[in-house]
């Protein structure tokens, strides 16, 4: 075996998880039942990965497949960003996948050689692609491929990119002609949960959502005392959890773990003061954060940590499919809640 695609397999053994090494190999099906019995997981995994590579033969395509596995069952460990394609007509047409993989590897090739192109299926009609790219004198960088997952008949895109930005247009020329589309364009909505991506973009999620859980209810029971006291604070969650429901309906939500608000406007002053004579706006940057981010949000209200309603700019980001937003004034008389770039 080459050097290169034994280095390539060592290093992408070692970026597995030690209890998730045994499942990754035996999906790629490279090596065999009794080949995988003699391997000692709980070794170094150092040595682990010298024996995965003492034990196969493989090129860097089958190598390249390896990569493709451990990136879809540890996928949330790259950074995903969502592209919508456009046709002109509503027209719908055959897909075939084989003719899909000739005109995207046909496109790409076309204009640069030095290229390595690997397909895998899955069964929710997700076809998974690896490119690693090269230029026209050097060979492809295996360590910083670009992962695209094209669903079939959808017009969404997932891509997770390491590449040069002179490469991009090629890449979306090869999406577009390999899956019938005549434009491309990205959405303002990026994380790494590629199933709430997915789950938000196809609509998938519950539009209703729990208002309050079970320990959150039973932490805020109010103790025995002014019976006009607990009742209006009984009025007050009500009237919380009503307001909670309306925004975020009652079922489990999206994982995302940030939002992101360009903030954008103008310094108002009597004109006779003469405070500020330019005219450019104030900009700023707002980013909320969290390891789950519309969870966060929902439970805001109910913790006393914001007033219910909450902002639509926070409520909005599962509905607008999106969580990159341009807040700016509008120069009319009718103010405007955000705007899309």
């Amino acid at each position: 075996m080459d050097d290169t695609v034994a280095e390539f397999i060592r290093r992408t053994v070692l970026k597995v998880p030690r209890d998730g090494i045994k499942d990754v190999l035996q999906k790629w099906g490279f090596l065999s039942e009794a080949q995988l019995q003699t391997l000692n997981v709980c070794q170094t995994k150092d040595h682990v990965a010298q024996d995965v590579v003492q034990l196969c033969e493989a090129n860097i395509q089958q190598a390249a497949v390896l990569d493709i596995i451990y990136t879809h069952v540890y996928q949330n460990k790259r950074r995903w960003s969502v592209y919508r394609m456009k046709k002109t007509g509503e027209e719908v047409e055959y897909f075939g996948l084989t003719d899909f993989k000739k005109k995207f590897k046909s496109r790409i090739w076309s204009a640069l050689k030095n290229v390595t192109i690997t397909f895998r299926e899955y069964e929710d009609n997700a076809i998974w692609i690896r490119v690693a790219w090269g230029t026209p004198h050097t060979k492809p960088n295996q360590y910083k491929p670009t992962y695209v997952v094209y669903h079939s008949q959808t017009p969404y895109v997932f891509i997770s990119a390491s590449l040069l930005r002179g490469n991009l247009p090629l890449l979306y020329q090869a999406l577009i002609v390999a899956s019938n589309y005549h434009e491309i364009h990205e959405m303002e909505l990026r994380g790494h949960s590629l199933d709430s991506l997915k789950d938000i973009v196809f609509k998938r999620y519950s539009q209703h959502f729990q208002t309050c859980s079970p320990t959150l209810v039973q932490s805020t029971v109010e103790p025995e005392s002014d019976l006009r006291i607990v009742q209006e604070n009984r009025s007050e969650k009500e009237r919380i959890q009503r307001l909670t429901q309306e925004a975020f309906g009652d079922g489990p939500q999206p994982k995302l773990e940030f939002a992101q608000y360009k903030l954008e406007t103008m310094f108002k002053s009597d004109p006779e003061m003469n405070v500020l004579n330019k005219k450019e706006p104030f900009r700023c940057l707002v980013k909320f954060s969290s390891p789950h981010l519309l969870e966060s949000l929902k439970y805001l209200a109910a913790a006393g940590m914001a007033d219910a309603p909450l902002s639509p700019l926070l409520t909005s980001i599962t509905h607008k499919a999106r969580n990159y937003f341009k807040v700016r004034e509008k120069k009319c008389v009718i103010p405007e809640s955000f705007v899309s770039p």
